[in-house]
């Protein structure tokens, strides 16, 4: 750990690699440029005004709450919390480097989208560098310039991007907004200001959900067939079982908010599936009563896992002791994959 009394924050310039660090992504630009609109062209225009007015412009500036040591915020909590901050940023400087990245090839081409993605970009990069100032407070700070160099770069269709961001957008919302109104209930936990932010945060994210929302509903494919049934339900499924693992990694942190992490995992996974509804043409059955069972025994895999990773043990044990745990996670996911998801199509007038 990095020494509180440091004079000068600890640059990284490279971050732990796992299952669950977030990814960088690049995408098929000349797919993306012949992209038709046409059927979405409206709310995408009200949603670019939107984002030209840039409500959130001056929200996310450091004020006089900061201007304190933070050296008793110490041990496990101060280690998490780190861990919390720079996972959110890696994970803003990702949306940041795909949406410039797309604004960039696709100026002239598809002027509109790449508009869109142009504003997109500079919501995230204040995001990014807003939290980057946070982990200055605690005497480390990631250089993203080499980080950007570092990194592997995934690969995603157009339409795995448009599924994925949506919903990591839509997710953000709701941890956002969840964690701001808890701690409006108990002020008594709000130990670090940036969450004072949280709900200017939120509707960022929110907004960006809406305008990948119309981008999906834009193209007939992705919400009618069954290939575009199945692609919903892989990546709901994806996103939730993740956010399940990440946020039970991350236990000590939502304790330390006084949040039960189980508690908040389930009420973010059900109000994203409720609100996917809107968007895709299945949402899961989060009511059936295996679904968080079965999310949960992947979460305590997940933790077994890792403890054998972290075991001074031959590498060749290692592996053989993963086996059975991996196995076990990978038949739970097939089970909750192959559950009977709900039509939201027929539900469309019902869901808000």
């Amino acid at each position: 750990m990095v020494s509180t009394v440091s004079p000068s924050p600890s640059v990284k310039t490279a971050v732990e690699e796992n299952l669950l660090t977030p990814r960088f992504y690049t995408t098929d630009f000349d797919k993306a440029a012949q992209m038709d609109l046409s059927a979405g062209e409206a709310d995408l225009q009200a949603m670019v005004a939107e984002m030209r007015a840039d409500y959130n412009r001056y929200h996310f500036v450091r004020n006089e709450a900061f201007d304190q040591a933070w050296d008793h915020i110490q041990g496990e909590e101060r280690q998490a919390f780190i861990d919390y901050l720079e996972r959110s940023c890696v994970s803003e400087f990702s949306g940041f480097l795909l949406f410039k990245e797309l604004s960039r090839k696709l100026k002239g081409r598809n002027p509109l989208l790449a508009e869109i993605f142009h504003l997109m970009a500079r919501d995230e990069a204040r995001h990014a560098g807003f939290i980057n100032k946070a982990m200055a407070d605690f005497n480390i700070s990631l250089d993203l310039a080499k980080l950007t160099k570092n990194r592997t770069y995934t690969f995603f269709p157009v339409e795995w991007v448009i599924y994925a961001v949506y919903l990591s957008e839509k997710i953000g919302y709701w941890r956002y907004i969840l964690i701001f109104h808890h701690l409006e209930q108990q002020p008594e936990n709000k130990f670090y200001p940036l969450f004072n932010y949280f709900e200017s945060w939120c509707q960022d994210e929110n907004r960006h959900g809406d305008i990948f929302k119309a981008l999906l509903r834009s193209q007939p494919h992705m919400w009618q067939g069954w290939k575009a049934r199945f692609w919903s339900r892989f990546f709901l499924l994806s996103v939730f079982a993740t956010h399940s693992l990440t946020v039970h990694e991350r236990s000590k942190f939502y304790e330390m908010l006084g949040l039960d992490a189980t508690a908040f995992d389930e009420e973010v996974v059900r109000q994203t599936n409720l609100t996917a509804a809107r968007a895709f043409p299945v949402m899961l059955n989060v009511d059936h009563p295996d679904f968080f069972k079965r999310l949960d025994r992947c979460v305590e895999r997940n933790v077994k896992l890792k403890a054998i990773a972290e075991s001074h043990q031959p590498q060749p044990l290692k592996f053989l002791r993963k086996l059975p745990h991996i196995a076990g996670t990978a038949g739970d996911l097939l089970c909750l994959f192959m559950m009977k998801p709900i039509d939201t199509e027929s539900l469309r007038g019902q869901v808000c």
